[in-house]
């Protein structure tokens, strides 16, 4: 199978730089009409200029593609839900969109202002939910689409001096986790890379021959799977140096203790047995905790 786009329209934010223009120009040396946005200010949010979305258009139309330039933050709605009318206005449709705008504001928890922690949140965030907003009655309108959130390790697992950030990337997840289930009826898939990349963001974080390895060209074959028609959905894919891994949100099989009055006693004696992950599962929805605590209450009353 050869993984190819002719006749997809994509949206990829965040797309001037680092991992975001490199899925653009793949996307886009693959047959995909892009719309690149990018707000084009700094790392860690400030200013803002067109310029480097145009200089990505650019490139893609010196190759023989098409793109378009779009200088939204997508922390506007209303600018969103334009930049989306600019792709159907010049397309006709919507069939990728790309999350991957984002900024850094690092700072340890006890030391983070609040401002700086919203701010992250939005972006990473409410950006996310108002591109799969405006794009959303277009992808049901014609029973197809695929969207890609960024989430990142610092959210599935964590890192110092990044709270802010890994609980929006986190939050990404439980986003991407619902939209699958909506989406599913009109073939619409959801998905999570959680990408590994030397970008402005990682720049004096890891020693020069990590970041060698980590080049952003790295990490796109696992979005390109995850855009193309052939995606699963509510997949997390993580990407990095070449190496691919899928990370899992599990449910362990558990322990019924009732409702006794020593039942905390019990359960912090039987901890360990309620984190085994021996027969551990992948609830296919936020029901599937119920259904498997219920039945062990039943199942412990016959």
């Amino acid at each position: 199978m050869v993984i190819e786009f002719k006749g997809r329209v994509a949206i990829v934010t965040g797309a001037g730089g680092g991992l975001g223009r490199q899925h653009a120009l793949a996307l886009a040396a693959r047959g995909a009409k892009v719309l690149v946005n990018d707000l084009g200010s700094g790392v860690h949010g400030e200013g803002g200029s067109v310029s480097p979305a145009q200089a990505v258009v650019d490139e893609i139309r010196a190759a023989g593609g098409e793109a378009l330039a779009n200088g939204a933050s997508v922390t506007d709605f209303a600018a969103v839900q334009a930049m989306v009318q600019q792709a159907i206005d010049a397309w006709g449709r919507v069939d990728i969109l790309v999350n991957n705008a984002g900024i850094l504001r690092d700072k340890s928890f006890a030391k983070m202002d609040m401002a700086d922690f919203r701010l992250v949140v939005d972006v990473h965030l409410m950006g996310a939910a108002h591109c799969c907003k405006a794009v959303w009655p277009h992808m049901v309108a014609q029973d197809y689409g695929r969207i890609v959130m960024t989430t990142s390790s610092t959210g599935l697992y964590g890192n110092f001096g990044q709270a802010n950030y890994g609980a929006a990337k986190l939050a990404q997840v439980g986003l991407m986790q619902t939209l699958a289930i909506e989406g599913a009826k009109h073939h619409i898939h959801v998905n999570a890379l959680a990408p590994t990349a030397a970008t402005r963001m990682t720049e004096g974080l890891m020693p020069d021959e990590v970041l060698a390895m980590l080049k952003p060209e790295a990490v796109v074959p696992a979005m390109l799977v995850l855009a193309h028609e052939s995606a699963p959905t509510r997949t997390i894919l993580c990407a990095g140096a070449g190496t691919f891994e899928a990370a899992h949100i599990t449910l362990t099989q558990g322990v019924h203790l009732g409702l006794g009055a020593d039942v905390p006693e019990q359960l912090a004696a039987r901890l360990a047995q309620v984190a085994d992950r021996n027969g551990e599962q992948i609830p296919q929805s936020g029901a599937t905790q119920g259904s498997n605590e219920v039945g062990k209450a039943l199942a412990a009353r016959v």
